[in-house]
């Protein structure tokens, strides 16, 4: 009866592990999405994972968060005033 006991502990904590490790994803996904407001999906980035490795989703954030931000803001030109460091917004 003990073996039983244990083995089904084992199980569950089995499935505990396996649903862990396939939700790490989509969890990176909304993270991304709430810190950052990119939008990829988990199979987005798995793909660029497999054609380019760890470089290839690093550029792909980089690129989307470039446009993302290109998108938000007004153009910046050498005439542009500069803002206020970001240091005196911290330190307040």
């Amino acid at each position: 009866m003990e073996m039983m006991g244990l083995m089904a502990i084992v199980a569950v904590l089995t499935v505990i592990l396996v649903i862990s490790f396939g939700s790490r994803a989509r969890v990176f996904c909304q993270y991304l999405r709430f810190m950052t407001g990119l939008q990829v999906t988990p199979r987005e980035v798995k793909t660029v994972f497999q054609m380019r490795g760890k470089a290839g989703v690093r550029e792909l954030f980089l690129d989307l968060l470039i446009r993302e931000d290109l998108k938000d803001s007004p153009t910046i030109t050498p005439e542009t005033p500069p803002a206020k460091p970001v240091t005196e917004l911290i330190n307040k």
